[in-house]
């Protein structure tokens, strides 16, 4: 089996261990259910959660996902032309309503892979 570079694991939500196992249970797109994380790996059975309150941390990659696309939204429009403050709150309040499942993901994906202190073992599974 080819072997998943650490950036292929964190775009397709993947165990920082092992690369193979899901963090997620369902789609982003299952909007009841798009919170709903694995609480093991399927494959190598690393504990996601490290320590209770551990994703609080993810709190700052959302907030730092949130200002890049306030920013990116607002630049947007302001190249597109002249609007009303109005228009530039509905329509980052849409893009963050749209999104949100994605930025909830990616930050608890980067949260756990940067600051999890778990190290990539590519026998992970075989040894479980």
């Amino acid at each position: 089996m080819k072997e998943t570079s650490a950036m292929q694991a964190v775009a397709q939500g993947k165990c920082p261990r092992c690369r193979q196992g899901k963090m997620f249970k369902y789609s982003a797109y299952n909007v009841k259910k798009f919170m709903v994380m694995n609480a093991n790996c399927e494959c190598c059975d690393l504990k996601f959660e490290r320590e209770p309150g551990f994703f609080i941390g993810a709190m700052y990659i959302s907030y730092a996902f949130s200002v890049a696309l306030f920013t990116t939204v607002g630049v947007a429009l302001s190249v597109l032309g002249d609007f009303a403050v109005s228009t530039y709150i509905i329509t980052i309040i849409i893009a963050v309503i749209l999104l949100l499942p994605i930025l909830f993901r990616y930050s608890r994906i980067i949260y756990l892979h940067a600051f999890g202190g778990v190290r990539y073992n590519p026998q992970a599974c075989s040894q479980h």
